[in-house]
C-alpha cells in the first residue's frame, strides 16, 4: 500500500503538468468551442474558393486585387469541363455576342485601313452614316477632334472610337475627292445590322446559291428573304454554302432544315445529365422541300452547320460536298452574371437523326483538340479522302441505305480535295497583298467603277485594264516583304505564268466587293471555287 501511495505520489504532479501543457497547447489551437463550419480548413467543400480567396486577402505578402483572381479562376476551371465551355469577361461579351444578336450599334460603316487612314468601304444601307451622307472612299482623318490618320491605329481602335450606344454622337472630319477643305460629320450612332447571309443569287438559270457565314437571331428571316428571291427567278435547284460557318444559333439551323425535310422527319436531338431529350421534327410547311439541293462544308463548318448538314444527309435529303466539317456536337446555354460577363456552359450533346454525334474527342487535351485541323492537313486528309478513318463501332445507316459515321464531324458525300494545281510560292510570297492592291486600285479609279452595278459587266471592265502587270509593278516597286523574309518579293515569271489565273480572279472579285459588295465579289470568285464549280455541274447532271 505505501509503495502505490509513493507511485502516485511521484507521478501525479508530472501527469497534472502534462495535462496543464496539453490544456495550453489546445488552448491555443482551441481557444473556444466554436462551429467547425467557421473554421478554415473545415469549411463545406462548395466554399472552398471563398475561402482560399479570403486567405489570401488577409494574409497574402503583397496586396492583391480579389477581383483579379476571381477572373483568372473562372476560366481555369471551365477548361476542366470541354473545350466550348467558356467564361467571357464583360469587356469582350458585348462583341462576342454581336454575330448572334445580328446587330450592334455604331455609325454603320465597313472600313479598312489604306497607308495608315481609315477608309470606308461602304456604308450600311439606312444606317447613321449613310443618312448623313458619308460615301465610299471617303478617307476619316479626325474622330472627335482627334486625329487618326497616321498614327499607326489598328482596326480594334477604330472599332472601339466609332462604335458606341445607340443615341450618342461621334463626330468626324472626312477627306473626300474633289474637295479642298475636310468635311464634319456629327453622326448619332444607332442599331447596326450585321448579316449572316452574305449573298443569294443564280449560279445558272436553275441554280441558286446562298451562303451563310455564321447562325444568328437573323438568319431564317435573312435566309428566306433569299430564298423567296431565288425561286421568283426560277430556281428549282438550290446550293447552301456553310464553309467556314462556325455554328451559332442553333434554332435558325433548325428552322432552315425545317424548309427542305417533310412533316415529322427529325431534324436533331440533345440530351444532357440534366436535360431531357428535345427532339425538332419537321413541320411539313418548308418551302423548298422537293428540289435538287446540295450543301457545301468543309473544315471550318461546325456546330449549328454541322446540324443542318446532318438533318439533310441523315434523311437522304441532298448531297453533302466538300471536306469533312470541324466535329463540334456540344450545346451551350449562355449564363449572363450582374457584372456584365457571361459563360457559355454546355448543357446537352446534340444527336442528328440517325443518333450519332459528330464531336470529336477531347480526351487528350484541349490543345491537341484545337490543333486537330493541322493534324488532319499533316496526314494529307485535306487532299485525300482515304487518309480519313472512322471506327467501325460508331457506323450508321440512314432510311436510304448510305453509311455514315459518328465521333468527328460530317463526312461529305462527295469528297473535294484543297486545289493546289495553281499554287505557286511566288503566290504565296504575294497573297497577303493582292486585297492591298485591289484596295488602292479601287481607290484611284473609283470615279469609273462606281458607274457599274452588275458583277459580270464590272468584270468585262477589268479583264481590259492589264491588271496583272499593274500588280507585278506594284510588287516590284513597293519592295513588298513578305513576313519573314529578308528582301522584296523578286520577279517569278513561272510562278506568274502557274497562278495567274487565281491572281487576277482574285484582284478583280477585290475591286468588285470594294465597288459592288458581297453581290459583286462571289460570282468572280466563283471561277476559281473548285467546290462551288463541282456541285454546280453535279446538280446539271442530276436533270
Amino acid at each position: 500500500m505505501s509503495n502505490n501511495k509513493t507511485k502516485w505520489s511521484i507521478f501525479l504532479p508530472l501527469m497534472l503538468a502534462i495535462a496543464l501543457v496539453l490544456g495550453i497547447l489546445i488552448g491555443i489551437v482551441l481557444p473556444e468551442k466554436r462551429d467547425p463550419s467557421q473554421l478554415p480548413g473545415i469549411r463545406p467543400r462548395n466554399d472552398k474558393l471563398s475561402t482560399i480567396l479570403n486567405i489570401i486577402e488577409r494574409n497574402y505578402v503583397d496586396s492583391v486585387n480579389r477581383d483579379d483572381l476571381v477572373e483568372a479562376a473562372i476560366p481555369a476551371i471551365l477548361k476542366k469541363l470541354d473545350p466550348h465551355s467558356v467564361y467571357i469577361p464583360a469587356k469582350d461579351l458585348a462583341r462576342a455576342n454581336e454575330s448572334l444578336q445580328g446587330n450592334f450599334e455604331g455609325i454603320g460603316i465597313s472600313f479598312n485601313m489604306l497607308t495608315d487612314t481609315i477608309l470606308v468601304i461602304s456604308t450600311i444601307p439606312g444606317g447613321p452614316s449613310e443618312k448623313m451622307g458619308l460615301q465610299a472612299g471617303d478617307k476619316i482623318l479626325y474622330v472627335n477632334d482627334s486625329l487618326v490618320a497616321g498614327k499607326g491605329i489598328s482596326d480594334e481602335d477604330v472599332m472601339g472610337m466609332l462604335k458606341g450606344p445607340k443615341g450618342t454622337t461621334v463626330g468626324v472630319k472626312i477627306l473626300r475627292s474633289g474637295f479642298r477643305d475636310l468635311l464634319t460629320f456629327n453622326i448619332i450612332r444607332d442599331k447596326i445590322p450585321i448579316y449572316s447571309v452574305d449573298v443569294a443569287y443564280m449560279v445558272n438559270k436553275q441554280t441558286g446559291y446562298i451562303k451563310i457565314n455564321n447562325f444568328a437571331v437573323t438568319t431564317f428571316d435573312e435566309f428566306m428573304t433569299g430564298l423567296k428571291a431565288l425561286k421568283d427567278q426560277g430556281m428549282t435547284k438550290l446550293i447552301v454554302d456553310l464553309r467556314s460557318n462556325s455554328g451559332g444559333i442553333m434554332e435558325d439551323a433548325v428552322q432552315i432544315a425545317n424548309q427542305f425535310l417533310k412533316q415529322g422527319q427529325l431534324i436533331v436531338y440533345t440530351m444532357g445529365r440534366n436535360q431531357p431529350r428535345n427532339e425538332a421534327r419537321a413541320t411539313g410547311k418548308g418551302e423548298f422541300e422537293d428540289g435538287d439541293l446540295v450543301i457545301l462544308i468543309d473544315e471550318g463548318s461546325a456546330s449549328a452547320s454541322e446540324i443542318l448538314a446532318g438533318a439533310i444527309q441523315d434523311n437522304d435529303r441532298g448531297t453533302i460536298i466538300g471536306r469533312r466539317s470541324f466535329g463540334k456536337g456540344l450545346v451551350q446555354e449562355p449564363v449572363p452574371f450582374a457584372d456584365g460577363s457571361g459563360m457559355r456552359l454546355t448543357i446537352a450533346r446534340y444527336y442528328t437523326p440517325t443518333g450519332r454525334s459528330i464531336q470529336k474527342p477531347y480526351t487528350e487535351g484541349f490543345d491537341e483538340y484545337f490543333d486537330d485541323l493541322n493534324a488532319r492537313f499533316n496526314r494529307g486528309e485535306f487532299e485525300v479522302s482515304d487518309s480519313i478513318h472512322f471506327s467501325e463501332s460508331l457506323k450508321f445507316t440512314t432510311p436510304g441505305g448510305r453509311t455514315v459515321y459518328g465521333g468527328g464531324g460530317i463526312m461529305p458525300d462527295e469528297f473535294i480535295p484543297v486545289d493546289t494545281s495553281e499554287i505557286s510560292r511566288y503566290f504565296l510570297l504575294v497573297r497577303p497583298f493582292i486585297y492591298q492592291f485591289s484596295l488602292k486600285y479601287t481607290e484611284k479609279n473609283r470615279d469609273r467603277l462606281k458607274k457599274f452595278t452588275e458583277a459580270g459587266e464590272l468584270e468585262k471592265f477589268l479583264d481590259n485594264q492589264g491588271l496583272i502587270d499593274q500588280f507585278s509593278r506594284f510588287i516590284e516597286s513597293a519592295n513588298l516583304q513578305p513576313s519573314g523574309a529578308v528582301s522584296g518579293i523578286k520577279p517569278d515569271p513561272e510562278g506568274l505564268r502557274t497562278s495567274g489565273r487565281v491572281i487576277h480572279t482574285q484582284i478583280k472579285a477585290y475591286i468588285a466587293r470594294n465597288i459592288l459588295d458581297n453581290k459583286g465579289f462571289y460570282p468572280i470568285w466563283q471561277q476559281i471555287d473548285t467546290t462551288l464549280k463541282y456541285a454546280i455541274k453535279y446538280l446539271d447532271k442530276e436533270n
